[in-house]
């Protein structure tokens, strides 16, 4: 708020303030590295001292900054400042320069793939429906794994075994979008998708791969989408198809209806389906409880003993977006009685973007 001043950099031990007669800061700041300097006590007033105390004690209680455990991913950074001001913005930029990781090897299905080979590769992490509300685009977003992208490159698309041009890669700032001319291990470009690239896609320049490691998480809470008006099917589906890439919601179909099953790993995404459909798809639908706790993938080296569990089960059994079979527990206990009963078929909590 009003009383907002700066921020104080525990990793540098230097105080960043506004400076003074400024309400917005671009480039200027005043920078304090000594708490004793006389000077923070004319800035500050009374809130010097408490300054000095707070940060006495934070410097006491809190772990010191390791980036080595920051680097294994058992400490994490934060950082505090005024997006509105344009304060501490930097600060966080500089630092992520100075400590993030160079970019990684990554694993495939055949062997690992160094950033510093000449090749380029690279694989889909991310799809958003809608980038431009008028036109109803999608956009996946690359990971740039090895080799050099440049923009009109022809690359390998290994799931549909083709050749595609990435003539107009884009990369964003807040609601701008730019051109990319190319872009190096690290980087991440956005990809015009209309339908055919998934989260889990690889791309490659020349050898055919297939990164792993992109895992699809089983959902713990389910609702039966209920479209209010018959006359919107055609957009619910295509809005609930579209949505669900984005990979936050999943989408099953019962084998014995034609229901829309949506489930999450948290409830505030139903929410959003909702709003979504509404604002982006002209399509208002709410949403009825179902009897279904959790879900597993499942499979079986025996198709026949496949076939005898699927008759068995057949409410419990659904298909998600990519026509996996799936099972739709009513509980844990029924979970574990199913895997009891029926030791040859193997249940996953997770499943691997294909």
């Amino acid at each position: 708020g009003k009383r907002f001043r700066g921020t104080y950099n525990l990793y540098r031990k230097e105080l960043n303030l506004f400076a003074p007669g400024q309400e917005r800061l671009s480039d200027e700041m005043l920078t304090i590295k000594d708490l004793a300097d006389p000077l923070l006590d004319e800035l500050l007033g009374s809130q010097a001292d408490e300054l000095r105390q707070d940060i006495a004690l934070l410097e006491g209680a809190a772990n010191p900054f390791e980036l080595e455990d920051y680097l294994k991913g058992s400490q994490t950074p934060v950082f505090f400042g005024s997006a509105i001001n344009n304060f501490g913005v930097r600060e966080m930029l500089d630092s992520f320069v100075e400590i993030a990781p160079a970019p990684l090897p990554r694993q495939t299905a055949t062997r690992t793939v160094f950033p510093e080979e000449e090749s380029f590769s690279g694989f889909v992490f991310k799809i958003q429906a809608n980038m431009d509300p008028a036109h109803h685009d999608r956009i996946a977003f690359l990971r740039v794994c090895s080799g050099r992208f440049r923009r009109g490159m022809r690359v390998r698309h290994h799931r549909l075994g083709k050749e595609i041009l990435i003539s107009n890669p884009i990369i964003f700032m807040a609601q701008d979008r730019t051109f990319v001319e190319e872009a190096w291990p690290g980087d991440i470009i956005g990809i015009h998708n209309h339908g055919t690239i998934k989260i889990g896609d690889t791309f490659s320049e020349k050898e055919p791969i297939k990164f792993t490691g992109i895992p699809n998480f089983a959902p713990e809470h389910f609702r039966r989408v209920r479209l209010k008006s018959s006359l919107k099917a055609k957009q619910l589906q295509k809005g609930l198809v579209q949505l669900t890439e984005e990979g936050a919601v999943q989408l099953f179909r019962p084998v014995i209806n034609s229901d829309f099953i949506l489930g999450a790993v948290g409830l505030l995404q139903f929410d959003v389906i909702a709003a979504r459909l509404a604002a982006e798809y002209g399509v208002e639908a709410d949403y009825e409880s179902v009897d279904y706790a959790t879900a597993r993938w499942v499979s079986c080296s025996d198709k026949k003993r496949l076939k005898d569990f699927e008759k068995a089960n057949q409410a419990n059994i659904a298909l998600d977006a990519e026509g996996n079979l799936a099972y739709l527990a009513v509980s844990e206990w029924r979970l574990k009685l199913a895997m009891e009963d029926w030791p040859e078929v193997v249940f996953l909590k997770t499943r691997e973007y294909r």
